[in-house]
């Protein structure tokens, strides 16, 4: 085996690995029952990404303009709390935060249903400790979409 293509397996993860010696995996959201591509497919990380930091720098404005007195170092702390109210308010009703509506993204519960409002606290929570958040699985769900059942989609 070449050395370069035993560190492109590494970088590339255990999903390109298992693929290479024949697993098929399937597409991201296919056990979800949902669409390969277009409208209701798993959203992509770069959208996700983006959506999220747009709703953090809009907390950060708001947690630095209306909150922390104009204090840097307090401003992350205010940003942080709205940050989470933000994201139970706006996803445990519309379904998407300011960000993933300019992105054109959702998030539903498993099975294409609404997000209620308790699971949107327990994804809000969970998004916030971070952790949950980098922990994913093979249809690039985070731990706080999974424990909340909850899957971000594009419209």
């Amino acid at each position: 085996m070449d050395k370069r293509q035993a560190i492109g397996s590494w970088l590339s993860g255990p999903r390109a690995a298992a693929e290479d010696m024949g697993v098929d995996m399937g597409y991201r959201g296919q056990a979800l029952g949902l669409p390969e591509s277009g409208p209701g497919a798993i959203a992509s990380l770069g959208r996700r990404f983006g959506a999220l930091f747009i709703d953090w720098g809009l907390c950060l404005l708001v947690g630095w303009g209306l909150l922390s007195g104009g204090d840097a170092r307090a401003a992350g702390n205010w940003a942080l709390a709205v940050f989470v109210a933000l994201s139970v308010l706006t996803v445990g009703t519309v379904g998407a935060t300011p960000g993933k509506l300019l992105l054109k993204l959702r998030v539903i519960g498993e099975g294409g249903v609404r997000l209620t409002l308790p699971r949107a606290v327990l994804r809000s929570v969970l998004l916030a400790l971070v952790i949950p958040a980098v922990v994913w699985d093979r249809d690039t769900r985070g731990l706080h979409d999974r424990l909340s059942r909850s899957v971000q989609i594009r419209i």
